[in-house]
């Protein structure tokens, strides 16, 4: 399980944002989800999450284009590139899976639960935060691709069910498109 010092150890102290435990209380995912949102935090990770944003709400508000409803946990603008455009991290009431939501409202799977999510984001975080190769790419593109390869690989051991596929798996094609 990834705790609070972990994720502050490379994302900083400010960039984790823990839940209000009144806020997600009547939240419908699985207890053990919520006291993780609560005691860990979510991090802010550079081209995935820009804000933290528990919603306030007690029913589902995130809306998905196929009818569901999911809990929003981040928002994501990526730096305003088209104008009101978002894109947000959201759990599903019940199972705790994590989505990645498109502006059009298309839910992508991200991973199998909170924990796993929080696994992955601190494991791709701290990697990229302590590489060298990735840090500064652009005369070491082959590099890149190889170490990019290599993380795939460690992340698919966290949640295997986060790769089983490309469209509509955001960690498989997140990293495919790294570079670009």
């Amino acid at each position: 399980m990834t705790t609070f010092d972990e994720l502050t150890a490379w994302a900083g102290t400010g960039n984790v944002t823990r839940a209000d435990s009144e806020v997600v209380s009547g939240w419908q995912i699985p207890e053990d989800q919520k006291a993780l949102l609560v005691d860990v935090g979510i991090p802010i990770v550079d081209q995935l999450i820009e804000y933290v944003s528990f919603q306030v709400e007690a029913a589902p508000a995130l809306q998905t284009s196929d009818g569901r409803s999911l809990y929003r946990l981040t928002q994501n603008h990526h730096g305003n590139l088209v104008p009101g455009m978002e894109w947000s991290f959201g759990v599903e009431p019940g199972t705790g899976t994590v989505h990645y939501v498109l502006p059009q409202g298309e839910a992508w799977f991200a991973n199998s639960s909170i924990d796993l999510w929080l696994r992955t984001l601190h494991h791709y975080g701290r990697h990229v935060s302590e590489s060298e190769i990735l840090s500064d790419p652009d005369d070491r593109e082959e590099e890149a691709l190889a170490e990019l390869s290599m993380l795939a690989d460690e992340l698919k051991k966290i949640d295997p069910p986060a790769f089983d596929g490309y469209n509509g798996f955001i960690w498989a094609e997140f990293l495919d498109r790294w570079l670009w």
